[in-house]
């Protein structure tokens, strides 16, 4: 791994704290169903045998959807213990997940994935310096002609999350973000209704990565 990154720490702090206060179901992303993250797995074409990994993916149940599925390689990624381990006590067989418990700014993926799923990670990269970094690890743990499902706030959504700034995109935001080596699959809108009641409005974008890593 490469060497620790100024935040890491208070990040990993921040977020574990919140999963121990809050509680994974009231987190203001969670979603009993993640019907979000399962219709950009459909609308990819995502086959069971496709590497899957869930980036940022805490206590969401998309890994237990989609090993119900039928799919056997999937990974979760998350700076929270705590989230992870909630996750782990929801899966009736946690070891057929590959869980990594890593700040993902400080993190260097060692293998490549068919498919890289992010929902609501991104908009936390406030600074540019983030985002080109993340853009690194995408095109590095990204296989050949995969997948990015990829989304955050829309340009009408909160300006904070859990105490933290973000940034808002609409579709096209995203997609320049991706860069041009990335081709639009599909884009939409998403309403998120929060444990508390709330409504989040969030852009969503499918896109594909290039042919030659």
């Amino acid at each position: 791994m490469s060497e620790a990154q100024p935040g890491s720490r208070s990040r990993r702090v921040h977020w574990d704290e919140r999963y121990r206060t809050v509680g994974p179901g009231q987190v203001s992303w969670y979603e009993a169903e993640p019907r979000l993250s399962l219709a950009l797995v459909d609308l990819a074409g995502t086959s069971p045998d496709a590497a899957v990994i869930d980036v940022g993916g805490g206590a969401s149940g998309l890994s237990g959807e989609l090993l119900a599925r039928g799919f056997d390689d999937l990974t979760v990624l998350d700076v929270s213990e705590e989230a992870l381990a909630a996750a782990r006590r929801r899966r009736a067989d946690p070891a057929a997940i590959h869980w990594i418990r890593a700040d993902l700014l400080d993190w260097t993926p060692t293998r490549r994935w068919d498919v890289w799923h992010d929902r609501a990670v991104f908009h936390f990269l406030t600074e540019p310096d983030q985002r080109e970094r993340y853009r690194a690890l995408l095109h590095d743990a990204l296989a050949p002609e995969g997948v990015v499902l990829l989304a955050t706030f829309a340009a009408d959504g909160p300006t904070t999350c859990s105490g933290l700034p973000v940034r808002r995109y609409t579709n096209d935001g995203l997609l320049r973000e991706l860069g041009p080596t990335y081709t639009e699959v599909a884009r939409g809108r998403y309403l998120h209704a929060t444990p508390s009641g709330g409504d989040q409005p969030l852009s969503w974008v499918v896109a594909r990565g290039p042919g030659v890593a």
